[in-house]
């Protein structure tokens, strides 16, 4: 048994939160213990994994400010994890034994992980480099970020293991990251299917308000800008050019994402695409909903015919993944992540990122007969089975904890030999 600690900066219910979620979940399954420490954790805007004491969770340092006037966003997450940090080495780790810490988004608690006397391995995994994350702002935006920049690269090589989520962040990390030479692993997010197979959705997790004939598209994204969700909107306006009017009559889009008032950007989005919506004179026609909880979500993937995904370059992206295990299309972007989960034209379509081509295949959908969403839905499914299981995700994690606990040295100590 391996005692395992994960560090996560704030255990909400986005697409990162979901994969160190299912990552203990898995080592717990494989006999190992695992506990959490975070700098932040709402009971009202988590999984529920980490709200019913399945995982148990310990939250510090979240009396930080989380930004400094609407600004320093990036300063302000590092001071946090680098208090968790500090808290793990000088007072966490007296307490209890852990042999392996893993923590991921922010890599500057590594070093200080490592002071601790029990001496943890540290595994960090890389979602995507926190710099490529930051929007350019110009030169001073540029100054600010050079020493965090830094400092992420440095850090992050001093972990005893490193994971990327899939082959095309690997391609980024290492393009990124010039001064780490080791290849990071590629540990592809995976579904815990056993909570679709096994929940039941009961009358009270059902949205109200979608009509039983209506073809249902659905977008399932935080209200980010970065996750480009007016594509969908735009491309749902395109699809009324291209249906006749009893088609048109039928179809619906909701627009599902983690909300969270105490983050300006979700506030100011959520707004703007509801002003876009009502513009297009779509309201009637769009749905829009915040923070749907892990029943409600699994009731819209069964509900919906069909799953739109408008990221670009998303560094891997698990909505597709759970969209197709349901036996759903996926529409997505032809970049990133979903070109290594998406086979064009058999479980989904990759289309360039415009409303044109979205809409040109929703059309496709929607006029098609319900066997071929159905055939395409259960290709989806066969190949999240086969390529991503959560039985393969588990062993393959387990292993690589495992091995890291048996080898003395670090990544970077090996790099230096």
């Amino acid at each position: 048994m391996v005692r395992i600690l994960f560090v996560h900066p704030d255990l909400g219910i986005g697409g990162a939160e979901r994969l160190v979620v299912d990552a203990a979940l898995a080592l717990q399954n494989k006999g190992h213990l695992v506990s959490f420490l975070t700098n932040h954790h709402d009971p009202e805007h988590c999984f529920e994994e980490t709200r019913d004491g399945k995982l148990p969770v310990m939250t510090v340092g979240d009396w930080l400010p989380r930004d400094i006037f609407g600004r320093f966003y990036a300063v302000c997450a590092y001071v946090r994890m680098v208090y968790a940090a500090f808290y793990f080495t000088f007072f966490l780790s007296k307490r209890e034994r852990y042999d392996v810490v893993f923590c991921d988004l922010i890599s500057l608690g590594i070093p200080i992980f490592r002071l601790a006397k029990q001496n943890p391995k540290v595994l960090f995994y890389c979602h995507y480099p926190d710099q490529l994350l930051s929007k350019p702002e110009g030169a001073l935006k540029r100054y600010y970020r050079m020493p965090l920049n830094f400092l992420e690269e440095i850090t992050t090589g001093k972990a005893d293991g490193i994971l990327v989520n899939s082959k095309f962040t690997s391609r980024v990390f290492k393009e990124t990251f010039k001064r780490i030479s080791v290849d990071p692993d590629i540990l592809y997010p995976s579904l815990n299917t056993q909570y679709f197979d096994n929940t039941v959705v009961e009358e009270k997790d059902q949205i109200a308000g979608i009509p039983v004939e209506s073809f249902v598209f659905l977008s399932i994204n935080r209200y980010e800008r970065k996750k480009n969700l007016a594509l969908a909107l735009h491309a749902f306006e395109k699809l009324q050019e291209l249906l006749n009017s009893h088609e048109w009559a039928k179809v619906m889009l909701i627009m599902a994402g983690g909300y969270d008032e105490r983050v300006l950007e979700n506030v100011e989005h959520f707004d703007e695409l509801e002003e876009l919506t009502e513009d297009m004179c779509l309201r009637s026609k769009i749905r829009f909903l915040r923070s749907p909880n892990d029943r409600e979500k699994l009731y819209l993937l069964q509900r919906a015919q069909a799953l739109v995904y408008t990221p670009e370059n998303e560094h891997f992206g698990i909505v597709p993944l759970e969209g197709m295990y349901l036996g759903k299309p996926v529409i997505a972007a032809n970049s990133g992540g979903p070109t290594e989960t998406i086979i064009h034209d058999q479980t989904g379509f990759l289309c360039e990122p415009v409303p044109e081509k979205f809409a040109a295949v929703m059309a496709k959908l929607v006029k098609s007969d319900r066997h071929g969403c159905e055939r395409m839905g259960e290709m989806g499914r066969k190949r999240v089975q086969q390529r991503f299981s959560f039985d393969a995700f588990s062993t393959k994690l387990d292993n690589i904890v495992t091995d890291l606990v048996a080898t003395r040295g670090s990544v970077n100590d090996r790099k230096q030999k």
